[in-house]
């Protein structure tokens, strides 16, 4: 009986949406409580909501005081900003997956084919290790990562235009080389390195994690990540024609080329933001989106929402792992989700491919 209404819940043809939403809303909010507790020093959850209501005005003064203050400054100062950021960053990469998977018609695409990463980690590197964009002050890794996704992006997009179209195949193609040709700019960069200790904070931040999370770093990728999120819901009908084809899209009504442009703007902003404030977390974007066909089929007004929720809670724990597994010192992000996310990914292929 629990089984079939369990079925029912996650329906292809006809989810419970507002179930699922709901369900996915209490784990998110569970994750964080619990998430904000786990680490070196250990806070419990009892205290940790307790911390956490009596920062909300109006009722803080009646919550009792159970705590101690360095509780209260490991929670607040340290771990809820990258709690944060790490739902936000989560639920980025998961909707450019998606976003991406629609423009290229292929369930293996990820937020990085179009060489974004690696952009951004020559010129995060860049400023790094030789200090090119001091100037920019204390947001110098983030800004200089940014700028080289975006000079990356269009180079890509400049390099895929025929004859004032945009080709996917050179659309795919281009990202690929660019991708090559960053990868190796890095890789002169780092056997350049002035200093050890500068190559290994750069390996790190290339590797993918939160340690670095400000609360100045989460306003720029949620406001991007909302309006994003706003512009592809949007669009969700195009999204799901332009799987048919251009041609089946073009003749349903479709604006092919301008919906081509916008899930390119949209992907980059997204990728340069997320990739500024995180580093090349793997993997969240080609398995969350796919997993969430797998719950609530393929229209993309339900895996939207769904695959932002899913990719939100997958890092935040990931994330605890990476803190906890080798205490005091941490693991990127990045080196997790991969070695985690390939098994679990195949296993999932493995299972549709015995179903169909």
């Amino acid at each position: 009986m629990k089984f079939t209404a369990c079925k029912g819940f996650f329906n292809h043809k006809k989810p419970d949406m507002k179930g699922i939403i709901l369900l996915l809303a209490i784990i998110s909010i569970i994750s964080v409580v619990l998430c904000l507790g786990l680490g070196p020093v250990y806070v419990s959850p009892g205290n940790t909501a307790r911390i956490l209501m009596s920062k909300i005005p109006g009722i803080g003064d009646e919550i009792p005081h159970t705590w101690q203050q360095v509780d209260e400054n490991i929670v607040v100062g340290l771990r809820l900003p990258r709690v944060c950021l790490g739902m936000v960053v989560g639920a980025s990469l998961s909707v450019i997956g998606v976003a991406m998977q629609a423009l290229v018609r292929n369930q293996l695409a990820d937020p990085f084919i179009l060489g974004v990463s690696s952009g951004a980690s020559a010129a995060a590197t860049l400023g790094m290790l030789f200090g090119a964009f001091s100037f920019l002050g204390k947001y110098s890794l983030s800004i200089s990562a940014f700028i080289g996704a975006v000079a990356t992006i269009i180079a890509v997009y400049s390099l895929s235009r025929v004859h004032g179209r945009i080709n996917i195949a050179q659309l795919l193609l281009s990202g690929v080389a660019i991708s090559m040709i960053m990868d190796g700019v890095t890789r002169v960069i780092t056997l350049s390195a002035p200093n050890a200790l500068g190559l290994h904070n750069a390996t790190f931040w290339m590797s993918g994690s939160l340690a670095g999370a400000k609360w100045g770093y989460l306003k720029l990728p949620l406001i991007v990540l909302l309006v994003c999120m706003v512009i592809l819901t949007i669009n969700y009908r195009g999204l799901n024609l332009l799987l048919l084809g251009e041609e089946n899209a073009g003749s349903l009504g479709i604006n092919v080329k301008r919906l081509q442009k916008l899930l390119i703007l949209v992907a980059s902003l997204m990728s340069g933001v997320t990739i500024a404030v995180s580093g090349t977390i793997g993997f969240v974007g080609l398995m969350v989106p796919h997993f969430t066909r797998l719950l609530v089929g393929g229209d993309h007004r339900r895996v939207l929402p769904v695959s932002a929720l899913l990719g939100g809670i997958l890092v935040v724990w990931v994330d605890v792992l990476a803190r906890m597994l080798i205490a005091p010192e941490e693991l990127p992000v990045g080196i997790l989700t991969a070695i985690i996310g390939g098994p679990l990914f195949i296993f999932l292929l493995r299972r549709k491919n015995r179903v169909n």
